[in-house]
C-alpha cells in the first residue's frame, strides 16, 4: 500500500508530504496505481524545482519506494496550486482503486 502524508499549517497551507511504499495492485513494473502516484508525485517536485522559486528538500529511497518533501518557509501561490493538484489527483487515484491501494491522510504540523 502507498501511504500518503500531507504536511498542512491552518494558515500556511501544505508545508509538505511523504509518501512510502508499494501500491500491490498488480506486479512490479505493471502496477498501474504505483505508476500513477509516482507520476504525479515526481511530476509535482519536478514542477515546484522549474516552475517555482520555492525553497524545500527532497529526501527519496526510490528501492523502497519512499520520498519526502518539506519547506520550511512554505510555498508560494503557484507552489500551492501545484501541490493542490497533486493532491486532488492522489485523491482520485485512492477514489477510483480503493484504500487498500493508496491510503492519503492529512497531518496538522506547526510551522517552525
Amino acid at each position: 500500500m502507498v501511504k500518503i502524508i500531507i504536511y498542512q499549517h491552518k494558515d500556511y497551507g501544505v508545508l509538505g508530504f511523504k509518501s512510502s511504499g508499494h501500491a500491490g495492485f498488480e506486479d512490479a513494473g505493471k502496477d498501474i496505481v504505483c505508476a500513477g502516484v509516482s507520476v504525479l508525485i515526481i511530476n509535482t517536485v519536478n514542477s515546484l524545482d522549474q516552475f517555482t522559486d520555492n525553497q524545500f528538500d527532497v529526501n527519496q529511497d526510490a528501492e523502497e519506494g519512499y520520498i519526502a518533501v518539506e519547506s520550511e518557509s512554505g510555498f508560494d501561490d503557484r507552489g500551492k496550486l501545484l501541490l493542490d493538484s497533486m493532491i486532488l489527483g492522489l485523491k482520485e487515484i485512492q477514489k477510483n482503486y480503493g484504500d487498500e491501494y493508496v491510503t492519503i491522510t492529512f497531518q496538522e504540523v506547526q510551522k517552525p
